[in-house]
């Protein structure tokens, strides 16, 4: 099956796309930045910069972090990120959907995979 997948860059010089969206699940999901990172396969440092670069690109942050003490850090989205998670999914799937018919006419001309 083929898979959608969208990078906005906009006016500003910012960009999202499916990598930085998949980092916010991954915190929404582990509750903490350097998990989300090794469930990623990067660094902490690479994914505390993405996750810095995120809160810094819109007017509202979307992780907010809680600084570590004998249980650890923690981290998790913002109102605001759950949106952009959603917004991003909602966006794919509509996209996804407007070219299924032109995507079709592609898959069926594809050769087939060799075993």
């Amino acid at each position: 099956m083929t898979k959608i997948s969208l990078k906005f860059d906009f006016a500003n010089g910012e960009r999202l796309g499916p990598g930085k969206v998949d980092l916010l699940e991954q915190v929404r999901d582990h509750g903490s930045i350097a998990a989300a990172g090794r469930a990623m396969g990067m660094s902490y440092r690479r994914a505390w910069l993405l996750i810095d670069r995120l809160n810094h690109m819109f007017l509202e942050p979307v992780v907010v972090t809680q600084l570590g003490g004998r249980g650890g850090g923690a981290a998790g989205l913002t109102p605001f990120g759950e949106d952009v998670v959603a917004c991003y999914r909602a966006l794919q799937a509509k996209t996804a959907a407007a070219v299924a018919d032109d995507l079709a006419v592609l898959e069926a001309a594809l050769r087939p995979k060799a075993d």
